[in-house]
């Protein structure tokens, strides 16, 4: 057996007597196996499981192992039949079939019980009788095809768990059933996943390589291990060219670095202790600590990117217990502790990887500030306000990005203010048609159109007790460099030709200040967008459609006023209510639009201008006792002077154009 030596295995069936529910875990996490006829797809009929999301709602539908051609949304009971569902609901059956031959195997190993066994092999077997005359078939956009899957990536997945489910049960097989499986299921798995690995950047390519790399182990191929580990595009070069300099996955999505590291370490796993293993290079450790920096005050990560909804939370004892078991790092027990406060039944790892967690471990949530510039982060906290704001000025991750640089988003007494949305299941209408537009972030859009890739620039970075400022600016007339992966053009570069956006944000102790400027020198319609969580408390103007095309034609309740000068505006928020002053010359557009999941609706605030050089203002106050009465913003072209007041007091920020000085504050009691 190759995943565990035979004193460590001998160590695991002595830790059963000792922790017998995690016997009661594994069988219940298998039960739809254990306790049905092996049922394996004769024909590639399963195709992609990010289809079983309710077009409706972006929801995932319920999936049944008894209803293989009708499936329910758990919002309204809704029924659907057909593809793509039906496919789909065969991709998640092969996927439960691939877990159980892997945790079945370790069940028989531990137990010694006949029944767990017998179902490995009749799944294993089964899977090595069909396969090889499974038709290649795909059509998911910039995905490899599959063979019992519609993704070589869903291929890879499946095929590790047979791997590790095989390297469980070898020993109880005849050489019969040693050859069918290791030859009609094992090598030609392997053989096609390496067909289709792609020359590109991208989680893909880590867990096929993983796959083949667990693969070569388990069958004693040292060329498939050297294929997986060090061939061009491999799990080492992987990690050379995939990581931004503080350690974030090179797609900017906190799930897709997630899912890329359970990649590397399900190989970690086997090739710990041989020539093929990485744990010594720096990289796992960067990528195990840098995620944990951005958590925000309710200990969510941030939704960037493509993550879908509940994808955000921290609950990766997978990683985080083999991580401690290695590298003993007090920041992975701290995050195992929290784990496991929140999710308190028995887990596989930290049966598997048993290292005790010392009596006291660090703050979980950081209270510090944190800039990251080489991946283009930018995090200010208030730990006592439970307050956050994270700035986005990353460089294009490409097919897993958004198009939404310089987006913000805010929390607020521990809560979600302004969000970040992430997405639903891709094969979800509103994956493309909504969550991952410009249009639904809070940044700018042209013409409801997509900003193109660009990578924004930090003119200046200050953190002190006083304030923090940012000032970054994303320049579309520039070319970015070139990314090593293969994305979708859904961007329109016409539409934001010449177009400059800078963001420059002032964060205060009771204030947040953030000030955008636009060069539209085409005069295009733009559109400064912020969704908040909370009702709109007064809005004013006519009724009016709010665009007749892009993501936001789905805007309900729309009104448009004119802004001139500065006006407040008020949501009702919880636990306090959120205000928020504007300054600006343009059309001030408020609706609701769906949330996610989409069940509920957020309360959109867009202003919109054709000028040559738009620029707004919007002031955020966070001081519920004395709350802004008042605020004036003079501009010149130098740059502007923002006067808020406070009762009697009075705050002047002086902000200058250039891209050197900061900005200047002075408090005094004068009269506006």
């Amino acid at each position: 057996m190759k995943q565990f030596t035979t004193q460590q295995l001998i160590l695991l069936q002595q830790r059963v007597s000792a922790q017998p529910e995690i016997i009661e875990q594994l069988i219940d996490d298998n039960n739809v196996v254990l306790n049905n006829p092996v049922l394996v797809p004769e024909t590639a009929r399963a195709t992609w499981n990010l289809y079983y999301f309710c077009p409706e709602h972006g929801v995932r539908l319920v999936w049944d192992r008894h209803s293989p051609d009708a499936h329910c949304c758990p919002v309204d009971g809704q029924q659907f039949s057909g593809e793509p569902f039906d496919g789909a609901w065969w991709r998640e059956l092969n996927g439960l079939n691939a877990k159980a031959c892997h945790q079945l195997g370790l069940l028989w190993q531990l137990t010694g019980e006949q029944v767990y066994l017998d179902k490995v092999r009749e799944l294993l077997l089964r899977y090595a009788e069909f396969y090889p005359d499974y038709e290649i078939h795909g059509g998911i956009p910039y995905n490899g095809p599959g063979k019992m899957n519609a993704q070589t990536l869903c291929e890879a997945n499946c095929m590790l768990d047979f791997a590790l489910g095989y390297d469980c049960i070898a020993e109880a097989l005849t050489v019969e059933q040693r050859n069918t499986i290791t030859t009609r299921l094992l090598h030609e798995g392997a053989q096609f996943l390496m067909a289709h690995r792609t020359a590109q950047l991208h989680n893909h390519e880590v867990k096929i390589g993983s796959a083949v790399g667990v693969l070569g182990l388990v069958l004693e191929d040292d060329a498939l291990v050297e294929f997986a580990v060090n061939q061009p595009y491999g799990l080492r070069y992987q990690l050379e060219q995939g990581l931004f300099d503080e350690g974030l996955w090179f797609e900017g999505s906190i799930h897709y670095h997630f899912y890329a590291l359970q990649g590397f370490l399900a190989f970690e796993k086997l090739a710990i202790g041989t020539r093929w293993s990485l744990l010594d290079k720096p990289y796992y450790k960067k990528m195990l600590s840098f995620p944990l920096t951005l958590l925000m005050p309710d200990g969510t990560f941030p939704r960037i990117n493509d993550c879908i909804y509940g994808q955000e939370k921290l609950d990766h004892s997978h990683l985080y217990q083999f991580a401690w078991h290695y590298y003993r790092d007090e920041q992975y027990a701290a995050a195992l502790k929290a784990i496991n406060a929140q999710h308190p039944q028995p887990n596989l790892d930290a049966f598997l990887y048993a290292t005790p967690l010392p009596e006291t471990v660090p703050e979980l949530i950081p209270a510090g500030h944190l800039h990251a510039p080489d991946c283009g982060l930018t995090l200010w906290r208030n730990a006592e306000k439970q307050r956050a704001l994270l700035i986005k000025h990353t460089p294009f991750g490409g097919e897993h990005d958004h198009y939404d640089r310089l987006n913000i988003l805010l929390f607020n007494d521990g809560q979600e203010i302004l969000p970040d949305l992430g997405t639903t299941g891709y094969g979800a209408p509103m994956h493309y048609a909504y969550y991952k537009n410009s249009a639904t972030h809070n940044t700018i859009t042209v013409n409801q159109t997509n900003q193109p890739p660009a990578l924004p620039v930090v003119h200046q970075y200050h953190e002190s007790k006083a304030f923090c400022w940012l000032d970054t600016e994303v320049d579309w007339r520039q070319t970015p460099p070139e990314l090593d992966s293969h994305t979708r053009v859904q961007w329109d570069s016409e539409a934001w030709r010449d177009v400059r956006f800078r963001r420059r944000l002032l964060w205060l102790d009771n204030a947040l200040i953030d000030i955008s400027s636009v060069q539209n020198p085409h005069c295009q319609q733009v559109d400064w967008t912020l969704h908040l969580q909370g009702k709109a408390l007064d809005v004013e103007g006519e009724p009016s459609q709010f665009s007749a095309y892009g993501p936001l034609t789905m805007m309900n309740d729309a009104h448009c006023a004119s802004l001139t000068n500065c006006q407040p505006r008020h949501f009702a928020t919880h636990p306090h209510g959120q205000a928020l002053w504007l300054y600006g010359q343009a059309e001030l557009w408020q609706g609701n639009a769906p949330d996610n999941p989409a069940v509920g609706e957020l309360s959109y605030l867009v202003l919109r201008s054709h000028d040559l050089q738009p620029e707004f203002v919007s002031v955020w106050d966070f001081d519920n006792q004395q709350p802004i009465t008042d605020m004036q913003v003079t501009p010149d072209n130098g740059g502007m002077r923002i006067l808020l007041k406070r009762g009697e007091e009075v705050l002047v920020v002086d902000v200058t154009n250039d891209n050197t000085p900061l900005p200047r504050l002075q408090h005094s009691h004068l009269p506006l």
